[in-house]
């Protein structure tokens, strides 16, 4: 079991020595005493005393144009012990270009190397936690990063190869170097090939992209609020979320001596990405979905429902294409932005990634497998389970707008609008989200809300969400907006601070064994609340130029009417009785896409506007919600909320501040 430090102020000395003195007392424990059929691997060896190498590893590319195939550096603890007694031990990899740029986890952690470049530090708790009990860690920098030749090519051939060509060293398939550029050969005799990937944000959509390789010896991955398509992260149906394409990601994180030499790479990502949002041959390389057909390995999705950098569309699809193919997998939805679960739920975290690793990488038969497929984050720090996800009663059903009693404030019921029916709105790109759900009950110029009746049961949607629109612009460009709300009041995370719905905290609590160099011991944290009497749950952008293909924007013709769908991003929430679930469409959502080149006023066709939406209970859960009358014992509403702050400016690279 970890250590636990709480509620004392501890110097780095004391939280080492005590994680050294209780790593020490479990090795005294005879190394059998797991048994004939163990269920949990222990910490049973020496992470002082293991191994800590570097591999640099051909890639079988040549990203840089230098004539020579380039090679990624592959930082390596293992422990020692396995080896000398003739046996071979799964892997835990992470491959990031972030370990010399930007830091990992919560703390930011970087790699560190001693006099000679041997690696000393590992950021995050794997290395510390699972060497002991029997597993190798392996870091890897993807190419153009820290020690690593080549180029960032964000999320194309480079990058996956990075990481694919380790897994196939790892099982005797490619060539490893003890050196950067010498000819000396060395192997992984030490490891049985069993890989299973691991990481947050970039780290995770790496994972993503080399299952979807279908490289055989990797067994498991856990993507943490990862990428799926990289078109899907700098754009929604054509509408740009960040003024910046993926050069400006690659120049970021990229080495300064890489830099210098992947002037063409970045040219590439500048001609090939253009910022008129249209589908290219780059953006179709760098999407993991269409080949989710590939996959073998296990995957255990995490994701905030409300992260708003790399968002829950991308969950969504991955999943659904899994799923579609019978992939084994598991999910853990939260209520923060984008956040590792380490740092959210982390006791439960650590039991559950142990338990899943030994399971797929050490073949142990310890139940995680038939335990429910979900959990999923109710309130702050309260959760609940699914047998599976969505649950087998979600059932995809068709809500429509409908005029009320105010201009653009309609309704929202199973009766289509009466024909001839509209509702106006001119975009304001000084406008966001919260500031139409604030409004929903005014007429407003910026947003058109349509509102069921307070509910008197509870209802819950799961899964991804559609909204059709038919709208009449009057320029040639228009973005649009549509967000689901839960108008009512709640006590929920604070996903639009800067912690993004957690506190970091000056207590440590510590996870595995420690080194002089390398501590176990990280920040505690705690879940950062606010009141709110209404909260967005599900959003999608697209510019109406795209209504006749996905692929490729059109100019519009001004007095013409078009018909777009767009994608919602997948979700998980129960609007209570008493609650009223709405419906927002609108134009720019601010800070979330940018703004259209001109400034329409787009007219609603509401006969022609719908909602797709994926009620647990499907159309009579729905019915049943909103037949009234709404029980006494439904929650009144607040007067005097709290709220939650307008979106943040969008990060330019998947992991922020916090990656």
């Amino acid at each position: 079991m970890p250590i636990r430090v709480r509620g004392t102020r501890l110097t780095y000395r004391s939280l080492v020595v005590a994680a050294s003195a209780a790593l020490m007392t479990v090795l005294l424990s005879p190394a059998g005493a797991q048994g004939a059929s163990p269920r949990e691997s222990r910490p049973v060896y020496s992470y002082g005393n293991a191994v800590r190498e570097s591999v640099w590893v051909d890639t079988g590319l040549d990203g840089d144009g230098n004539g020579k195939s380039d090679r990624v550096a592959v930082d390596i603890v293992r422990p020692r012990e396995p080896a000398a007694q003739g046996r071979k031990i799964p892997v835990i990899m992470d491959a990031s270009p972030y370990y010399s740029c930007c830091g990992r986890g919560n703390e930011s952690q970087l790699k560190t190397y001693d006099s000679r470049g041997n690696p000393v530090q590992f950021p995050l708790h794997y290395d510390n936690y699972f060497v002991p009990r029997g597993y190798a860690f392996v870091a890897v920098d993807l190419a153009g990063t820290n020690r690593s030749d080549g180029c960032v090519d964000v999320g194309g051939r480079s990058d996956i190869q990075s990481a694919k060509a380790v897994i196939d060293w790892l099982n005797g398939r490619a060539r490893g170097y003890t050196t950067r550029t010498g000819t000396e050969r060395t192997g992984a005799g030490w490891s049985n090939g069993r890989t299973g990937m691991i990481g947050k944000s970039y780290d995770g959509t790496i994972a993503n992209g080399v299952a979807a390789t279908g490289v055989d010896g990797l067994r498991t991955i856990v993507p943490i609020g990862s990428i799926s398509s990289w078109y899907d992260y700098y754009f929604a149906q054509g509408a740009p979320l960040y003024d910046s394409g993926p050069e400006w990601l690659s120049d970021y994180v990229e080495s300064p001596e890489a830099r210098a030499r992947c002037a063409a790479v970045q040219q590439k990502l500048v001609d090939e990405a253009p910022r008129t949002g249209d589908r290219t041959k780059l953006w179709s390389e760098r999407d993991y979905v269409k080949d989710a057909r590939k996959v073998k390995a296990s995957v255990f999705a995490v994701h905030g429902m409300q992260d708003l950098n790399v968002r829950t569309k991308h969950l969504g699809q991955w999943w659904d294409a899994l799923a579609d193919r019978g992939v084994e997998r598991k999910i853990w939805l939260s209520q923060t932005g984008h956040v590792d679960p380490f740092d959210y739920r982390r006791a439960e975290w650590v039991d559950t990634l142990h338990r899943w690793f030994d399971h797929y990488l050490l073949g142990y038969d310890n139940g995680i497998d038939r335990e429910p497929m979900a959990d999923i984050e109710r309130h702050p720090d309260q959760w609940s389970t699914d047998r599976v996800w969505p649950p087998r009663t979600t059932e995809v059903t068709t809500v429509r707008p409908g005029t009320g009693t105010a201009p653009g404030v309609g309704t929202l019921t199973r009766r289509p609008a009466r024909p001839g029916a509209t509702e106006t709105f001119t975009d304001d790109p000084k406008q966001s989200e919260t500031d139409w759900a604030a409004d929903l009950e005014r007429t407003t110029g910026a947003k058109a809300g349509f509102l069921t009746a307070p509910l008197a049961h509870d209802l819950r949607l799961a899964g991804s969400s559609k909204v059709t629109v038919t709208a009449t612009p009057t320029t040639a460009t228009a973005h649009l907006s549509a967000v689901l709300v839960d108008v009512g009041p709640d006590t929920i995370r604070d996903y639009a601070a800067s912690g993004e719905g957690i506190t970091t905290l000056t207590d440590r609590t510590c996870w595995g064994a420690s080194t002089a160099g390398d501590s176990s011991c990280f920040k505690a944290t705690e879940a950062r609340t606010t009141t709110v009497d209404r909260t967005v749950f599900s959003r999608g952008w697209a510019d109406l130029g795209t209504y006749a293909s996905a692929d490729k924007g059109r100019p519009l013709t001004p007095g013409k009417r078009y018909t777009i769908t767009v994608d919602l991003a997948a979700s998980d929430h129960v609007v209570p009785a008493g609650h009223r679930l709405a419906l927002i469409v609108a134009g720019t959502d601010k800070d979330l896409i940018d703004p259209p080149d001109s400034t329409p006023t787009l007219t609603l066709d509401l006969a022609r506007t719908s909602a797709k939406l994926p009620f647990v209970g499907g159309a009579a859960a729905f019915v049943r919600a909103t037949a009234g009358p709404v029980p006494a014992t439904a929650t009144p509403r607040v007067s005097r909320p709290e709220g939650v702050a307008p979106p943040r400016p969008a990060h330019r690279i998947p992991g922020g501040s916090r990656s």
